[in-house]
């Protein structure tokens, strides 16, 4: 399935995610929605948090909104300690 026809993708977010060669849901599975920010960082784009949130319900196959508080946070660290790796490399 095409990453615009995932739930809490936009236009917008569906047009980054090509950018970067992220077009199926199954690309977003394979690298992830925390790998999917780095690389979207990578290129210049400045996703915020509620696009990370959009990408784990997308592979969820629910809306970002609806993506667990506590989960957010775990979320939130993973991001963070990927950005940190990022930045060794």
């Amino acid at each position: 399935m095409n990453v615009d026809k995932l739930p809490g993708l936009g236009p917008k977010s569906t047009l980054w995610l090509n950018k970067i060669d992220i077009v199926t849901k199954d690309d977003l599975e394979k690298v992830g929605p925390v790998l999917t920010m780095i690389r979207l960082e990578r290129e210049g784009f400045n996703p915020g948090l509620n696009m990370l949130y959009a990408l784990v319900g997308a592979v969820e196959g629910i809306h970002w909104q609806e993506v667990a508080r506590s989960r957010k946070a775990e979320l939130v660290l993973a991001l963070d300690s990927a950005r940190e790796l990022d930045k060794l490399s």
